[in-house]
């Protein structure tokens, strides 16, 4: 199993920024990534996904305000997260896709 610390959350106010990333031990060469999360009482459900040739897909209601990358050397993915809303506030995990094994996954709280 490839092994995902990811970071980058933390308390911001509606409409802020925040940019989390993944680092990935082992390669993702081959392997498409995507950012999930989940909110207190709701399922996961995926937020982006990112083929192994930059091919991206939202959530429809983070499109156009979120924005997933992935540095495949570095062995990194990335969700920059723009114009950020209460209802973003969830747990957010980086995997493979299809997912495996999950991490701790990292807090995003949008309140002001």
């Amino acid at each position: 199993q490839v092994q995902l610390v990811e970071s980058g959350g933390g308390l911001v106010q509606p409409g802020g920024s925040l940019r989390l990333s993944c680092t990935v031990s082992g390669t993702i060469f081959g392997i498409y990534m995507a950012w999930y999360r989940q909110a207190p009482g709701k399922q996961r459900e995926l937020v982006a996904r990112i083929t192994t040739g930059s091919t991206t897909i939202y959530l429809d209601s983070v499109k156009g305000r979120f924005t997933i990358s992935r540095d495949n050397v570095k062995g990194a993915v990335y969700l920059q997260m723009d114009s950020l809303k209460p209802e973003d506030t969830a747990v957010y995990y980086c995997n493979e896709y299809p997912s495996t094994s999950w991490g701790q996954g990292t807090q995003v709280t949008v309140s002001s």
